[in-house]
C-alpha cells in the first residue's frame, strides 16, 4: 500500500494496460454484466471525444477514468480508485485530470451518473465540488435488449 504522500502519475491507456484496467474496474465493482468493458475501452479510444486516463501510484496501476464528450457536455465513466489505495486523493487526482483533459477541448460542463444508493459515491463527488442536478436519466437499448438498471 502506498503511503500518504504517494503522487500519481496520469496519462491516456495503451494497449498493454487494458486488461489490467479491466481488473481494476472489476476489483472495484465498476462493471455490469450488459456492458463489456473491453468494448468501452475501444470505443473511448476509438475517435477525438474521448479516451481513458489511467494513474499510476508508485508505478502500479491505482486509478482510471473514462472521459469524453459530445461536444456540449463532458461524462465520466467508470472512475475508479484500486481499493488498497484509496483515501490517497487518488480519485481526486484522477477527476481532475479528467476536467483539464475537457477543458483542453473547450468543454466546460461535466456531468456524471452515479447509482441512488451509493451514498459513499455521493459524498466523494460532493467533496471536490460536484452537486445533484435533480434531473432523471432515461435509456433505451436501441439493439432491442429488455431495460436494465
Amino acid at each position: 500500500m502506498s503511503s500518504p504522500d504517494s503522487t500519481l502519475s496520469i496519462a491516456p491507456i495503451e494497449d498493454r494496460d487494458v486488461a489490467g484496467v479491466i481488473a481494476l474496474w472489476q476489483r472495484c465493482g465498476s462493471t455490469r454484466p450488459w456492458n463489456d468493458p473491453a468494448a468501452d475501452i475501444a470505443l473511448a479510444r476509438r475517435g477525438d471525444n474521448s479516451t481513458v486516463l489511467i494513474g499510476r501510484g508508485d508505478g502500479v496501476l491505482a486509478a482510471s477514468v473514462m472521459v469524453g464528450h459530445d461536444g456540449h457536455r463532458g461524462w465520466v465513466y467508470y472512475v475508479t480508485v484500486d481499493p488498497d489505495r484509496r483515501y490517497l486523493n487518488f480519485g481526486r487526482a484522477i477527476m481532475s485530470a479528467a476536467e483539464a483533459w475537457l477543458r483542453e477541448r473547450g468543454i466546460l460542463k461535466l456531468q456524471l451518473m452515479v447509482r441512488k444508493d451509493n451514498a459513499q459515491v455521493h459524498a466523494f463527488y460532493r467533496s471536490i465540488g460536484y452537486y445533484n442536478q435533480e434531473t432523471v436519466t432515461f435509456a433505451k437499448w436501441l439493439d432491442g435488449r429488455e431495460p436494465t438498471p
